[in-house]
């Protein structure tokens, strides 16, 4: 080896073709760093203006009512864009503001556009406004830790995703002391507009804390970020005020982009079943727009599992003079039959591989884990409510926590404890496997829910359907389909007559079927001889010709799967132009709520589902939108969340071409490739299918 001379690396890094290989300002970088977003028609006017628009209604919750009397009778409010001003308007809107924002929750594409929004607008109006990013989320609000935003901070973040300006945090402001810190911080910097930018839980915080802070003449808007996509808002007449939160689509792009390779490779060698897990907490649609994006083979959508009625069940009950309860919803049982159905449906016409897309929170539409997450999400906030440590550091093992679970039983049983853990809950959760017991005690999230991402959810179902499917296997019904021309090929080589041999090994030869099917008595090496002595084929104590032991052995199906979780990676990616632009404007629209005086909002876009020239900026009520839900072992006034309408033009689509995607005959499989995130370009995939299809199918209403 001859020995290199020596190199001033320092020099060499320098270099300019070498610094174009490592930097890390790229020229996708730059170039999503300068595309600037289109901005809707009311704000390329000079001023704006709110309208209180009564056209949409809502039945606001009496706890709502009762908690939140200052917001309550928020109307939404209409953007209006104005080129002349009187002196009022002027006088208010171009005022030098201080406004404060923070991220809340996990992060979302296109976040840093909300903030470049709200920027450049305010500053436009005026530029000695000055805008403070409070860090890592709400706790940056209570403990006074923030941080000036300043134009090349924006600049060097527009169009691009994560929270990584300022950080997110998933501190909740729910007490006195928190509120009373919130308050100072805010008044320490004189602000005159608090923006929240979260989820549902989020969004619940900007409703109290606007309460909180009307009389200090603090203003508190929101702005609708999850990824999951279950922030949609209509009136009671039906009309979509706020058709999906920012971050939606680009995650949902990001995963798949992914799953489509997973089709790509699952159909090259084909052996491999991929389960892809992807994010939705507590409802579908993440789930529903991968589907509809890649036509994986199979797919669960919760809320129809939840919608499940076992009409053979409800006859059988009938005629005993009874009730029986559990043939509403999806069993684990039920839905493993269901997978299984599909793979011993493919594996016949020789398709042993496969994708199927299963959303996180699927086990919470399943009635018996449903019942056992609300039961020990009580009892769980119950032990942290009366003692002075909490549930999981008392017990820390899974045994520790099982005898304390059994302790509740025995005491329900002995009538001197009003424990809803009584004696059959234990036996029932006993029964399951261990990991599967661990993961629903897994210690819930700060909001008191139960972390579905933790769960192994796939694992658990996987396990259920790999058990029927060795069951099926015994029985003969679970075998690969042969091809007839690789069949005859096979024996031909061998000098065997395939004629001869066929109507003895399959039971559908002859037939005009794509695939050959081994009879379902032949399930072993013992039964294939056993069947070809019967028949005078072979002597006993004779081998099995090799071509025929080929063939069979090409028959029996090796279940493999490989597990996916997409998340993490989804609320990373960087935004897609949908998500870019609603953002941006989402921005803009929260300036124009606060230069119109409102709190207790929600900005947000309406007309997503239409042609950008029909984007309307709004700000909707966010107490109206308020219900009552079980969170921590207790009801608690919160953000209602919108789960999959088995009624929507996308969920009827997918439910009519799930059994085309299946593909389970002759031919190809009818995967889709939807390509890589694009924010420039406005081709037929710049709107989330889903909105598409929902509003060809009239969905939508206005």
């Amino acid at each position: 080896m001859s020995k290199k001379k020596d190199v001033d690396w320092n020099a060499f890094i320098k270099h300019p073709e070498a610094q174009g290989v490592i930097t890390s300002r790229t020229p996708a970088l730059l170039e999503r760093l300068n595309f600037k977003p289109d901005v809707c028609t009311v704000f390329k006017h000079p001023f704006t203006r709110l309208e209180p628009d009564f056209r949409y209604l809502f039945q606001p919750h009496p706890a709502a009512v009762q908690m939140l009397p200052d917001i309550i009778g928020n109307p939404v409010q209409k953007v209006t864009g104005s080129d002349n001003a009187d002196d009022d308007l002027r006088n208010h809107y171009l005022a030098e503001r201080h406004i404060g924002i923070v991220f809340s929750g996990g992060p979302a594409p296109g976040g840093h556009n909300v903030i470049a929004g709200l920027f450049d607008a305010m500053t436009a109006a005026n530029p000695d406004s000055r805008l403070y990013g409070f860090i890592l989320g709400p706790d940056g609000i209570i403990e006074n830790d923030y941080v000036e935003i300043t134009r090349d901070m924006v600049d060097s973040h527009r169009n691009v995703g994560s929270f990584s300006m300022i950080k997110t945090g998933r501190t909740k402001i729910d007490s006195r002391i928190k509120m009373d810190l919130s308050r100072q911080t805010c008044k320490n910097l004189n602000l005159d507009a608090l923006v929240i930018v979260g989820g549902d839980d989020s969004n619940t915080n900007a409703a109290f804390l606007a309460q909180e802070f009307f009389k200090d003449g603090i203003q508190v808007i929101g702005v609708p970020k999850t990824i999951d996509g279950d922030i949609q808002v209509r009136d009671i007449n039906g009309n979509t005020l706020c058709a999906v939160s920012f971050g939606f689509h680009s995650a949902a792009r990001a995963f798949s982009r992914d799953i489509s390779n997973l089709c790509s490779d699952g159909s090259s060698d084909v052996k491999y079943w991929h389960v892809c897990k992807v994010m939705g907490r507590v409802a579908s649609h993440l789930g529903l727009e991968v589907a509809l994006q890649v036509h994986p083979n199979i797919i669960l959508i919760g809320e129809e599992l939840a919608d499940y009625i076992d009409t053979a069940r409800i006859k059988k009950a009938e005629k005993e003079g009874t009730t029986d309860y559990t043939a509403y919803g999806m069993t684990l049982r039920n839905v493993s039959r269901l997978i299984c159905d599909g793979i011993v449906r493919r594996a016949a016409v020789g398709k042993n591989y496969g994708v199927i897309v299963i959303p996180e929170g699927v086990l919470e539409f399943i009635n018996e884990i449903q019942l056992f997450i609300i039961k020990l999400n009580t009892i769980i906030g119950e032990y942290n409510q009366t003692h002075d440590t909490d549930f999981h550091s008392t017990f820390v093992t899974l045994d520790e926590q099982l005898d304390y679970l059994r302790r509740l039983a025995r005491q329900s049983r002995e009538g001197w404890s009003s424990s809803i853990w009584n004696t059959r809950d234990d036996d029932l959760f006993n029964d399951i496997p261990a990991f599967f017991q661990e993961g629903l005690l897994t210690e819930r999230d700060s909001h008191g829910n139960f972390q579905f991402s933790q769960m192994e959810t796939e694992k658990v179902l996987m396990g259920l359907v790999k058990d029927y499917l060795k069951i099926l296997r015994e029985r003969g019904e679970y075998k690969i389909g042969i091809r007839p021309g690789w069949y005859r090929k096979t024996m031909e080589k061998d000098g065997l007559d395939p004629d001869a041999y066929g109507p003895i090994i399959f039971k559908n030869y002859g037939s005009a079927d794509p695939c050959l099917l081994v009879k379902n008595s032949i399930v072993s090496v013992k039964m294939l001889t056993q069947e070809l002595q019967r028949e005078e084929i072979i002597r006993k104590n004779q081998e099995v010709p090799a071509a025929i032991l080929k063939v069979y052995q090409a028959s029996v199906p090796k279940f493999k799967t490989q597990n996916h979780f997409y998340g993490y990676d989804g609320r990373g990616s960087d935004p897609t132009w949908f998500d870019c632009t609603y953002t941006y404007n989402l921005g803009l629209t929260v300036f124009s709520l606060i230069a119109g005086k409102a709190t207790g909002q929600m900005a947000s876009i309406k007309n997503l589902e239409k042609d950008f020239s029909q984007w309307e900026p709004i700000g909707i009520p966010i107490a109206s939108l308020m219900h009552l839900e079980e969170r921590k072992g207790k009801l608690e006034l919160v953000l209602e969340r919108a789960i999959v309408d088995l009624e929507s033009p996308a969920y009827l689509v997918l439910k009519s071409l799930q059994e085309k995607w299946l593909a389970a005959g002759p031919g190809p499989d009818d995967y889709r490739n939807p390509g890589p995130i694009r924010f420039q370009s406005q081709d037929a995939d710049v709107l989330p299918l889903t909105l598409i299809l929902n509003n060809l199918g009239g969905s939508s209403s206005d």
